[in-house]
């Protein structure tokens, strides 16, 4: 029953009949507004940032003929300013200058606006937002400017694979069905071909606005943490005035694909190395049985990866490195499930077999049946998931509950689909039987049909051939597949049963040190903030010769891919059970990571420790991940310029990091036997950093770190022994020249990419607070003003960002900026311009202006924890980095509330400006195909005192180095010294207890 209440309705009272997590304290209200926009309130007391998103049910699909790109671009131009707020890019300067950020997306069938901000600066930012939806200018200066911004952003994603994919499926579909349609835009779509018709695109852009925004079809989330009413209040205020044409929701019925778009097999030529099938079938779209989730069941079904299913078969074959099932593209009135793999080049070479026994597995799951069980196993995971999430950012939730909200009913707008909860056989078996050869879609990418294609894809230029299969040829190819037995899987040892808190008696503020051994050491931290029944766990290892040389970092790789190899079809059932693990490759030797549920953590770990010390090299896996490893170094090249030019940044800065192409010439000559013998003496002396946090007792922790050291270190025949003190590593970074310019040019790797990049690196200081905070006000008053400079005024580029670098302690900032219409040398000069604006912005900022930058800083450096993860990341990176500053956001915050404007005037003089005579900037140029000519004429350009830096690693061997904070615990009259400059306002109580 609706109550009325104001200027809106309250349906179901406080929403309580909105389904949400057992573990979830914060208040939600529906409310509908008389203009009928529907609204979700969520009030949170504990929040530190306040959000909100406006879901409008229109998108791409309804972009006018002729004008491919327009919702995306009316997406872009909301941005810039109202008849309320008309200075142009005011809204995003004050969200930024307040702590917060804002963001967009267009999809097929809506548009997404969303923003969060500091709470005390909610309701002004609110009203700003409101005007997007009221009276938004949309000026005619801006246009060509931000059709500009549009077009820069599809330049970058002309050489991306998964775009070029996405649009040739596009493309190979019904002409007359919007899915057939090119949605993001550029400069074509939106001005050369309206332009050449006669066609005014700002007055096509008003029309759609006044066409489809409607506040009927909108649905907007309030994310604050004032309470329901004062909320309520606040939206009723500003959103009445969104006009309500009483548009409906645009529909797109019908299949975008007909016969002649299914038995096809298309061939498709990738920018990268490498080859995937993607296997992709028309079905009854899930949305209809969102509880019964069909796909979901199929999908766990088909990409299972534990032993006896297809992935492990293909990849006992060595056909396979990867295998991913799922519903994708769908909406409303379609959808399409999709099979994808990644192949090897021996399963590039048997296609045919792979499809064999993709289909005959398929066939065994339409005949077998549905089972009662594994739906039910699917469900508890599910559930338990989902009543014991961890709080994610309001930002990230707001988006997720205003796109929820066109599609579910209000019981399920917290929970969207990801509560199965009824058993259907026949819904799910009518899904299956959809997977038939009759319509299958095969698309097929792969470098070596390079010459072979005959066709060309429009928007993207992607080389293709297209050649219709039968139903009777899939059966050909399913009788010769190779006989393999394919198992359903096993029930779920790891399912969590025990979702029990701990009773800490201990209310440790910082991780304390529990154990040190000459073995390892262990830090740990009980949750006191979160209450669920999840722990982080992270151990390091550190090993000298990891890193030691370009083969030994290629070897330490392989590796750690190997471990997970061998681990995969039995840790996969943790995974799918919410414990994730991994291992990667660290700084100095490579670190394993157990994050979820606690219950069964333990079982996890002494399996991966297990395997650990009984490891074998298994030649057939070590061909197949050596190819894999090989391929990745080799797509090196094809990353994003602006990618290209932070890797040569960080290859400048980093001591004992080796260039790319060296570690893949070293790994072109390494054989099993090589990984045979290095593996053990990699081992052979090792040092084991612990990081335990969540709902694990002191004596759990404690046994779950001697349980390393029994099997890796005390046992009869030891894998490891302790490290010599002087094998301790410590990551030095090159110290750049005071008031030297080094400038690195570089062709950019790949020769298609007309991009060009640059990064405008400033280094500044060590690691210490006073000066932390000083270059963190900078960043956050430069911002917003660099953002607005180079990419909305001067449209340099569509990746344009200002911010912060720490590279192992040592500060800096890095202007980045990747441009499709400019070289990196007059995108350098430009940055070298807006560095002498920003210097007038701080001579003239007003002490009411620099407080309130200081206020908000305050208030982002104090934001809370949401969850377990970001707390353990904060601390394990002051652990791993050998810091141990875990006061460190109360000792920067007492910095800045004794900071005064001039101080920071003066930092900005000595170690920023332009030309100071303590600057030390780096400037890294990657030339794209359509600036390299300017190449020469740049570097003659340079000015003195400038180092051109013309090989990386031979100049890092030049330069002096930072000294390592690390050292500093290992000299106690230094360290003391040290450790009394940083904690001059921390009060005793809360000092951390350092160790050496």
């Amino acid at each position: 029953m609706a109550v009325g209440l104001g200027n809106a309705t309250v349906a179901s009272g406080e929403c309580g009949d909105t389904l949400k997590a057992r573990t979830d304290k914060r208040e939600y209200r529906r409310i509908v507004l008389k203009n009928s926009l529907e609204v979700l309130l969520i009030s949170d007391p504990e929040t530190d940032k306040c959000a909100a998103s406006m879901n409008v049910s229109v998108g791409s699909f309804s972009d006018p003929e002729g004008l491919e790109g327009l919702a995306h671009f009316l997406e872009h131009m909301l941005f810039y300013a109202s008849e309320k707020y008309p200075e142009e890019d005011s809204y995003s300067k004050y969200i930024t200058e307040h702590g917060g950020s804002t963001n967009a997306y267009t999809s097929t069938e809506d548009t997404n606006y969303h923003f969060d901000i500091n709470t005390d600066s909610f309701d002004e930012a609110l009203d700003r937002f409101a005007q997007f939806f009221i009276k938004p200018l949309m000026s005619a200066d801006a246009t060509m400017r931000e059709i500009k911004a549009v077009d820069s952003e599809h330049q970058k994603n002309l050489l991306s694979d998964s775009w070029r994919l996405g649009q040739l499926q596009k493309h190979l579909s019904r002409e007359d069905h919007p899915y057939h349609k090119f949605n993001t835009g550029n400069m074509d779509t939106l001005h050369a071909r309206p332009e050449a018709k006669g066609v005014n695109t700002r007055s096509e852009l008003l029309k759609f606005y006044d066409e489809y925004y409607s506040a009927n079809i909108m649905h907007l989330v309030v994310y604050g943490k004032e309470n329901l009413d004062k909320t309520q209040g606040l939206v009723e205020e500003l959103f009445q005035d969104v006009r309500n044409t009483n548009k409906g929701i645009p529909r797109f019925p019908g299949q975008p694909c007909t016969l002649d778009h299914l038995q096809v097999l298309v061939k498709a030529v990738p920018i990268m190395q490498g080859h995937e099938l993607s296997v992709t079938w028309p079905v009854t779209p899930s949305i209809y049985h969102y509880e019964e989730a069909p796909c979901r069941y199929i999908g766990d079904l088909i990409g299972h990866e534990g032993e006896g299913s297809l992935f492990h078969a293909l990849k006992i074959l060595g056909w396979a490195t990867g295998l991913y099932a799922g519903e994708a593209d769908w909406s409303m009135e379609y959808s399409f499930f999709n099979v994808s793999i990644d192949l090897t080049d021996a399963g590039h070479e048997h296609m045919q077999d792979i499809l064999g026994l993709l289909f005959k597995q398929i066939k065994v799951l339409q005949q077998s049946g549905v089972s009662q069980w594994i739906f039910d196993e699917l469900s508890a995971i599910c559930e338990a998931e989902f009543h014991y999430q961890a709080k994610i950012d309001p930002i990230s939730y707001v988006v997720d509950i205003s796109s929820n909200m066109t599609i579910y009913p209000a019981k399920h707008w917290l929970v969207g689909s990801s509560l199965p909860s009824k058993f259907n056989p026949a819904i799910i078996q009518k899904v299956l039987d959809e997977l038939s050869p009759n319509n299958v879609r095969i698309f097929w990418e792969s470098n070596k049909f390079e010459g072979q294609t005959d066709k060309v894809e429009p928007w993207y230029n992607t080389a293709y051939s297209l050649e219709k299969i039968t139903k009777f040829t899939i059966q050909e190819w399913v009788q010769s597949a190779p006989d393999v037995n394919l198992l359903q899987p096993i029930p779920n040892v790891f399912i969590p049963t025990d979702f029990s808190l701990k009773d800490f008696k201990d209310k440790d503020i910082f991780p304390v040190l529990l154990r040190k051994t000459s073995f390892s050491r262990l830090w740990y931290k009980p949750d006191t903030k979160f209450f669920k029944p999840k722990a982080y766990v992270k151990m390091d290892f550190n090993c000298p010769l990891a890193v030691s040389s370009p083969d030994a970092a290629v070897l330490s790789n392989i590796f750690v891919w190997l471990l997970e190899d061998y681990l995969n079809e039995y840790a996969y059932y943790a995974q799918t059970a919410g414990l994730d693990y991994g291992l990667r490759i660290s700084d100095n030797g490579f670190e394993l990571s157990l994050v979820g549920f606690n219950h069964k953590l333990r079982i996890l770990l002494e399996a991966v420790i297990q395997k650990i010390a009984r490891f074998e090299v298994k030649s057939d896996r070590f061909s197949v991940i050596k190819e894999t490893v090989t391929k990745a170094y080799q797509n090196y090249k094809f990353q994003q310029p602006y990618e290209q030019a932070t890797y040569y940044c960080s290859l400048v800065l980093q001591d004992k990091s080796w260039p790319w192409t060296e570690e893949l010439d070293a790994l072109s000559h390494l054989e099993a036997e090589d990984l045979a013998k290095f593996v053990p003496v990699l081992l052979s002396r090792t040092f084991v950093e612990c990081y335990i946090a969540g709902n694990v007792e002191k004596d759990e922790a404690e046994s779950m770190a001697k349980h390393i050291e029994d099997v890796l270190f005390t046992d009869a025949k030891p894998v490891c022994r302790p490290l010599f003190p002087s094998q301790f590593l410590t990551n030095r970074v090159t110290e750049l020249i005071t008031g030297m310019k080094y400038f690195y040019h570089r062709e950019g790797s790949n020769s298609s990419d007309e991009n060009s990049a640059l990064v405008h690196y400033i280094q500044v200081h060590q690691d210490e607070f006073s000066m932390n905070s000083k270059l963190q006000l900078f960043e956050l008053i430069a911002k917003q003003a660099t953002f607005h400079q180079l990419r909305t005024i001067e449209q340099l580029g569509y990746i344009t960002s200002l911010s912060l670098s720490n590279d192992s302690g040592v500060y800096g900032v890095q202007f980045i900026i990747q441009s499709s219409v400019k070289g990196p040398g007059h995108i350098d000069s430009r940055v070298k311009s807006l560095l002498k604006d920003l210097e007038s912005k701080l001579y003239n900022i007003s002490d009411e202006e620099f407080k309130s930058n200081v206020t908000t800083l305050i208030d982002m450096k104090l934001e809370k924890d949401k969850n377990l993860d970001e707390e353990s990341w904060f601390y394990w990176a002051e652990i791993q980095t050998g810091t141990l500053k875990f006061n460190r956001i109360d000792a920067e915050v007492a910095e800045l509330r004794k900071l005064k404007k001039e101080e920071l005037i003066e930092f900005f003089e000595k170690y920023i400006k332009v030309d100071t005579p303590n600057k030390k900037s780096l400037s890294i140029c990657v030339y794209g195909n359509q600036h390299l000519k300017e190449m020469a004429s740049d570097k003659d350009k340079t000015q003195s005192p400038f180092i051109e830096i013309e090989d990386i690693v031979d100049f890092r061997k030049s330069q002096p180095l930072y000294g390592s904070l690390k050292l500093l615990r290992r000299y106690p009259t230094l360290f003391q010294r040290y450790i009394k400059v940083q904690q001059t306002h921390i009060c005793q109580s809360e000092s951390v207890d350092f160790v050496s």
